[in-house]
């Protein structure tokens, strides 16, 4: 709003297709023309781009930012902008002049009215010249909508208002996208906004600068791989970085209607898998919940409109219900002199569709689609009030969590309860937090630049950015992009477990971590010196899938190294990047001879239980190492384990099955060769960017099959041709600067097929020897097709040949070696007749 004293402005944005623009002054209506003069018009004056070829010469005053003409009335914004210092033009051969178009002034008065109370006029200076830049530096660009670029930069700054973010950030947030899209270069921003801006527009700028820098070779899923790894990167140095990006793709979500279909899932489905969830690890529940509900949107449209339906068939109802609860929990609050504020709110489409999803019931069966908030002053009044509520409603058994005594590690904290209503029984959530701890609960770690004055936030934003830090310490010793981005999804997306040392300090860990990632979180030698584990005084292998509230105890040697089964993936020894890092990092240092020969003796053995017959040398090509010892110190360094071998043999094994069926369908010919290749395609077909069934071909130049890695290429009138990621046209493709034809393509191939596998367990006959391994086989959820057990054999051995449906070379590797590790088996391998 205008302060007092000044005009207000508002613009009717019904007249958007009229030059003339009906503008509202302290309520009286004036009629504005802010189209003439602009470029591409009979009568304009010189334009801008020729004021900037005139050779510059000293002037007694610049003219003003803001052409206006005599008679224009003097809104509050436009007199502001006009009274700016002028900024040079990138090539500062001129002066920025703008024409703001209505829509541009309207959005800017809104981004104004929604910045903090606290800015200072100095700051709304900064962010109106920030404008003035992004407006001129846009001026030609339009989004897909086909509305003026400008009006998304100042949408991500009312976003990062609204989450009333630092000056700095939301100026970042105006030009975050001039050095990528325009003339204007990062030394022109430090020059006239300053160092901390600059940088904030440089890590957002390397967010997106990543096919420059990713290596063709390495195809498209390893440059969204390299996107993301950059992302993360970004976030340690300034996570201001990442919360600018996560308002970026808020806005972009938000128009994400004009956009073609495909894009539009591929979008939603990165937004639901990366940024969402990112959005939950910083704590900002505001972006957090709108982009679930705007990716689910696209991704399921027809389940979201029926639960969009269903919840507003019922919402009379509901409201009713809504205020009768609200109204008696302000009456048992202020009865016991608990000053509160009680607010009932409905539940986001897509958290009741993952309920229902969870529960396997249908809408009409989920009863707590409304949750309800209590708001108090201090935190023993959140205990008090919860007295009151489990005093009148009876609690549900197992429904509470105290996060204020235990925050969660996004600083999240609040008291959760559920409760049955008292007179129809309904199930209902409430949450209780004091005031601090809402503003905590809704901003997340954006809330520090709104208490940046007061210590104790201080201290918690950093031990914020201390977890982040270490976090990511490990991330100089990952050189592959993609296991970087896995790490990530294991360390920051996953379920948490939270677990005490001895002094009673609590450990942060991914879910499904073990002592081995306890002992590497507290110190790396401990991690490396780690023999086993004690946890409330009993012993537990290293293998133990840490639980929370778990204590332990580390049972170290005096000295020693991590072991290279550790690394074995099937194993389990570790859950951790930090872990994994650490040990490689250890193994490396070690002598190549000594790592060449365990990786001989290991190479060995895995090709003797897998049924392998090939070369050192051509297993070393499947790998791309041109040196046989290389390969072997990759092995023996730990980057190669047991479960890449597999997959490597099994794809290799599967591309001959291929190759073989499609030559024999070409030999076959006429209608029946075209019948069985249509049935092939219709089998494994492609997913062009999301989307079946489009016109593609295979390239006869590497011959794809199902299990490469692959990349399509627009051609003209022949559909899209399927090339290996690999394949040297498309380097050639990327060196002619045709990298905007390429596009992203997946198989298609039903991912619950499998493929049956020989396997042999020989061992010392015993009593149950045949039911542990069927035992284990069914736990792994694996079909076993025919089995078969001799038994007096010499030294009392017994054999099992057994055809098991496998459907990776994962769950290949994983079977053989917890069947490996039964009492009484000596070995068990893959079988070739």
């Amino acid at each position: 709003m205008a302060e007092e004293g000044q005009a207000e402005l508002t613009v009717d944005t019904e007249l958007r297709g009229d030059p003339s623009v009906q503008v509202y002054i302290n309520g009286a209506a004036q009629f504005v023309s802010f189209d003439e003069g602009r470029p591409g018009r009979d009568d304009a004056p010189q334009s801008t781009s020729a004021l900037e070829r005139a050779k510059p010469e000293p002037q007694p005053q610049a003219p003003p930012a803001v052409q206006q003409e005599a008679g224009r009335p003097a809104t509050p914004l436009l007199a502001a902008l006009q009274k700016l210092p002028p900024l040079p033009t990138a090539d500062r051969k001129g002066t920025i002049q703008i024409q703001p178009t209505p829509e541009e002034l309207q959005a800017m008065e809104n981004l104004l009215q929604r910045v903090p109370a606290s800015f200072t006029p100095a700051d709304r200076e900064l962010l109106l010249r920030a404008y003035l830049v992004a407006s001129y530096a846009h001026r030609e660009q339009r989004r897909h909508s086909g509305e003026p670029y400008v009006l998304h930069p100042i949408a991500v700054a009312t976003i990062l208002a609204e989450l009333r973010l630092d000056v700095d950030t939301l100026a970042a947030g105006l030009l975050h996208d001039v050095v990528e899209d325009t003339q204007f270069d990062l030394a022109y921003l430090r020059e006239y906004f300053g160092g901390d801006i600059a940088n904030l527009v440089d890590g957002v700028t390397k967010l997106k600068r990543i096919n420059e820098l990713s290596n063709a070779q390495q195809g498209i899923a390893d440059a969204k791989a390299e996107s993301l790894r950059k992302m993360f990167l970004a976030m340690v140095d300034d996570v201001r970085v990442v919360i600018i990006k996560l308002a970026d793709r808020l806005h972009n979500m938000r128009t994400l209607g004009s956009q073609k279909k495909h894009k539009q899932k591929r979008i939603a489905r990165e937004t639901l898998d990366i940024f969402a969830p990112l959005a939950n690890r910083l704590g900002i529940w505001q972006i957090k919940w709108e982009l679930e509900d705007l990716s689910f949107r696209y991704l399921e449209p027809n389940t979201y409109r029926e639960l969009a339906k269903a919840m507003q068939q019922k919402r009379e109802e509901r409201e009713k219900w809504v205020a009768r609860i609200k109204r008696e929990l302000e009456e048992l609050l202020a009865k016991a002199g608990i000053p509160a504020e009680v607010s009932g709110r409905p539940k986001h489409i897509y958290s009741i569709y993952r309920k229902m999803k969870r529960k396997d019931v249908d809408f009409d069966q989920i009863y707590d689609i409304h949750g309800f908030r209590i708001i108090v002053e201090t935190e023993a009044q959140c205990y008090a009030a919860l007295g009151v509520v489990h005093s009148n409603y009876r609690p549900i058994p197992g429904e509470f969590d105290d996060y204020i005594a235990n925050p969660k590690d996004n600083m999240y904290r609040s008291l959760h309860t559920a409760v049955l209503s008292k007179r129809s029984g309904k199930p209902m959530e409430i949450q209780i937090r004091t005031r601090e701890m809402h503003e905590i609960a809704e901003y997340g770690i954006a809330a520090h630049w709104q208490y940046k004055e007061q210590k104790k936030h201080d201290a918690r934003f950093q031990e914020k950015i201390a977890w982040l830090r270490q976090l990511m310490e490990w991330r100089q010793e990952v050189t592959d992009a993609r296991e970087f981005v896995d790490g990530m999804k294991t360390d920051v997306f996953n379920d948490r477990v939270y677990v005490f040392t001895p002094q009673g300090d609590v450990i942060d860990l991914p879910a499904g971590s073990t002592p081995i990632d306890f002992a590497y979180a507290i110190h790396t030698e401990l991690g490396h010196r780690c023999r086993g584990a004690n946890i409330r005084g009993r012993l537990v292998p290293l293998d133990y899938k840490l639980q929370n509230g778990d204590q332990v105890t580390i049972i170290a040697a005096k000295r020693g190294g991590p072991s290279r089964d550790w690394l074995n993936p099937n194993l389990e020894y570790v859950a951790t990047q930090r872990a994994r890092s650490k040990i490689r990092a250890w193994l490396r240092k070690q002598g190549r001879e000594e790592n060449i020969q365990r990786g001989r003796q290991m190479l060995e053995k895995e090709m003797k239980r897998l049924a392998i017959n090939e070369s050192f040398e051509s297993m070393a090509k499947l790998f791309n190492y041109d040196k046989v010892d290389d390969f072997l110190a990759a092995i023996g360094y730990g980057d190669i384990n047991s479960q890449h071998l597999a997959q490597k043999v099994l794809e290799k094994e599967r591309r001959e099955r291929e190759r073989a069926r499609w030559e024999e369908l070409e030999r076959e010919g006429g209608e029946k060769g075209a019948e069985g290749r249509r049935r092939s395609s219709a089998t494994d077909g492609f997913r062009v960017q999301g989307v079946e069934g489009l016109l593609t071909h295979l390239g006869r130049c590497c011959n794809p099959v199902p299990g490469d890695a692959i990349v399509g290429y627009v051609t003209k009138g022949r559909g899209v041709t399927i090339h290996r990621t690999v394949c040297p046209n498309v380097a050639n493709i990327v060196r002619r600067g045709q990298e905007n034809r390429l596009i992203d393509v997946q198989w298609a191939a039903d991912p619950e097929a499998t493929f049956p596998v020989s396997i042999q367990v020989s061992a010392y006959d015993r009593s149950g020897l045949m039911r542990d391994v069927a035992a284990l086989v069914a736990d792994e959820h694996i079909n076993m097709i025919s089995v078969e057990a001799v038994t007096g054999q010499k030294d009392n051995l017994a054999v099992i040949n057994a055809t098991l449906e496998i459907r990776d070379a994962a769950q290949l590797t994983r079977i053989l070696t917890k069947i490996d590790r039964l009492p009484n088996v000596v070995e068990a391998r893959r079988k070739v007749s």
